[in-house]
């Protein structure tokens, strides 16, 4: 009896602590530092397939996106921004990963659609916050913003199942070695503010030094 009690208590405080890694609000997300290795968690692609992260960044030196959705512009014209950067960071040897709440069927549109050009990089989706959350970028939205997002985009917006609540990732940027080290990021509360590619171009060169 008392395994089975001590079983239940220690599933309990796991859930507590996988809940916990969603911040209240994005002024308290809590970014995986530089140095430390990123999670193994388990995204999908675009064909609808699993994939573990750490397996991808193995292959070579990965810069990581963090945003927050295809309905989003800002979000929207970061990927086009990607686009136009992405012959550069192959060339120094990089692969270019972006994850998203979004839906397979929205990645694919983002695929296809982005900036009126097709994107040929990466887009993982990411729809239980397995990646947002251990990575420390996860978020509820408030309420009030949070049912005016459901009302304007419907189920464009993806929620944590059994709460309902919109979850989001603070847009942040990663440069991670194929250990899986996080060499550089780039998070920001503000979803407005990106950064630029000059600067994530220099930043991956010198991250290789």
């Amino acid at each position: 009896m008392k395994l089975y009690l001590s079983a239940a208590i220690a599933l309990l405080f796991s859930i507590k602590l996988m809940a916990a890694t969603i911040a209240p609000s994005p002024e308290q997300v809590t970014p995986l530092l530089n140095g430390l290795t990123i999670p193994d968690v388990s995204l999908t692609t675009a064909d609808n397939n699993p994939v573990q992260l750490v397996d991808l960044v193995k292959q070579k030196p990965s810069v990581l996106v963090f945003y927050r959705g295809g309905w989003c512009p800002y979000c929207n014209a970061q990927l086009s921004a990607l686009r136009d950067i992405e012959p550069q960071l192959n060339k120094l040897g990089y692969q270019l990963i972006a994850i998203t709440p979004d839906s397979t069927a929205s990645i694919n549109k983002s695929l296809k659609d982005t900036g009126g050009q097709k994107l040929n990089y990466t887009l993982l989706s990411d729809t239980s916050f397995a990646a947002s959350s251990a990575f420390g970028l996860a978020y509820y939205l408030d309420d009030k913003t949070a049912a005016a997002y459901k009302g304007k985009l419907g189920n464009l917006i993806t929620t944590e199942t059994g709460t309902e609540k919109v979850v989001l990732p603070v847009p942040a940027v990663y440069i991670v070695n194929t250990k899986g080290e996080a060499l550089f990021n780039y998070v920001h509360i503000n979803y407005k503010t990106r950064l630029e590619g000059e600067l994530l171009l220099k930043a991956a060169e010198l991250a290789l030094q």
